[in-house]
């Protein structure tokens, strides 16, 4: 059992020509950072080309978010624009079919090129578009995820943090807000992840008070944890960390119960929740906004990660956000 810690976010804004070719830039550093052959990361820098060289050419603006993956050894690109969007999406995933001259001659090419793409458009909306690139001879041990880690505007370090672990028959995910912005911020959520990681089977509730001792040296933070077995969720969370279970019924929210991991631990109950096959777990920071939330289905992970980056999300405050789907296998 091994435990991962999600890496940071890069997002790209699409307000310039020159966008593609610093998408490319960040994509192969990206994918040569998780260990992919150059091929690979080619592979990666014209995907994210394509993405931002279409943003650029035929939206209002937009952005393109690179992170390393969590599910195998690899790389997401995440891109969503601020419309309008396309009216018919079939023909433009036809390979070749580009109005201007691109690196891999537009959206054909980067669903060939990608192990996962997905993509959504409306006319109103605006479009939403994901590529997974994994590494063929690593085969992914953990399906069906979308998050991402964003730092502040203007910050370097992020004070939010995600980590995730698989054991038999259940999976462990931990989502983590330092008080406050920057260096100190990052410092004490890397100390819950760190506790975390040491043990990620222990039941949540100890999670919580081991976490506890370990941030009393820091500023503090708010936790929350999740334990996704077939047809079953146990949910414990302090602070200001939130979430939801989404699927073909109404939503129902994962709140926390208020107060500061590493200060004021409160009695935090272990909330069970009987999960349909296919419905969606996420647990966002508070710099992620709750309008997402859509009753009547489950979303598609890597889509609602590009969605939540670019239209939810708060740029003055540091955001996280870790979606997992409930199935049999999980």
């Amino acid at each position: 059992m091994t435990a991962i810690t999600a890496g940071g976010t890069h997002q790209i804004r699409v307000d310039h020509p020159s966008a593609g070719y610093a998408a490319a830039r960040v994509a192969r550093r990206t994918a040569h950072d998780a260990g992919l052959a150059d091929v690979l990361a080619d592979r990666a820098a014209v995907v994210a080309a394509e993405l931002a060289g279409n943003i650029d050419k035929h939206t209002g603006g937009g952005s393109v978010f690179v992170q390393r993956s969590l599910t195998g050894r690899g790389v997401d690109v995440l891109a969503a624009d601020d419309g309008p969007g396309m009216a018919d999406l079939d023909h433009w995933l036809l390979d070749g079919n580009t109005t201007t001259a691109t690196l891999g001659t537009g959206l054909g090419a980067v669903k060939r090129m990608a192990t996962e793409f997905r993509i959504t458009s409306s006319p109103t909306a605006g479009t939403l578009a994901a590529a997974r690139l994994l590494d063929p001879a690593a085969p992914p041990s953990r399906r069906a995820i979308g998050h991402f880690r964003l730092a502040r505007d203007g910050e370097e370090h992020c004070g939010d943090a995600v980590a995730l672990a698989d054991v038999t028959g259940s999976r462990t995910a931990v989502v983590a807000d330092g008080l406050g912005h920057g260096p100190d911020a990052a410092e004490a959520a890397d100390a819950a992840l760190r506790v975390f990681t040491e043990n990620p089977d222990r039941p949540l509730s100890h999670q919580l008070t081991n976490m506890h001792r370990a941030l009393r040296t820091t500023r503090g933070a708010a936790v929350a944890l999740v334990r996704i077995a077939p047809r079953r969720l146990e949910f414990c969370g302090v602070g200001n960390v939130s979430g939801a279970s989404v699927g073909d019924g109404p939503s129902r929210l994962l709140l926390s119960t208020p107060g500061i991991v590493g200060f004021t631990l409160p009695a935090a109950p272990v909330r069970h929740l009987a999960l349909a096959d296919d419905d969606v777990v996420v647990l966002h920071t508070d710099g992620v906004g709750t309008g997402w939330r859509v009753p009547g289905r489950a979303p598609d992970l890597l889509l609602l990660a590009a969605d939540l980056a670019h239209r939810h999300r708060n740029a003055r405050d540091d955001a996280a956000m870790l979606a997992l789907r409930a199935d049999r296998s999980a």
